[in-house]
């Protein structure tokens, strides 16, 4: 996975556990595509106190993500709510039963607003 989508998502899952500067900061860089400068100008603060707010708290982020693993393990029930929905389609394909049809049309729609 990319490093600008990882944070990105590190950040809204654990970004109310940083502080307020640094959950707005990277959201700024990461989300809204600020530069340093941009972000620096907007906060009156120096370019190098951006990038040491953003370094502090992408090591948070990851330190609460290898602690808690909660992208890890959505990513896994993403994937395997995937491989659901391929076995379903494949049994719709099978089937010719029209009840069992919008049954299996349920779960799926069930399985995809998971």
């Amino acid at each position: 996975m990319e490093k600008n989508v990882e944070i990105s998502i590190l950040n809204e899952i654990y970004g109310k556990l940083l502080t307020k500067k640094q959950f707005e900061i990277i959201d700024n860089y990461y989300n809204q595509d600020l530069s340093l400068t941009e972000i620096a100008e907007n906060n009156e603060i120096t370019r190098q106190a951006v990038r040491d707010i953003l370094k502090k708290g992408e090591k948070k982020l990851y330190e609460y993500e290898k602690q808690l693993n909660f992208m890890k393990k959505a990513q896994k029930q993403e994937k395997k709510v995937e491989e659901i929905l391929a076995q379903i389609d494949q049994i719709e394909e099978q089937t010719l039963d029209a009840k069992a049809g919008k049954q299996l049309q349920n779960i799926k729609k069930e399985l995809k607003n998971l």
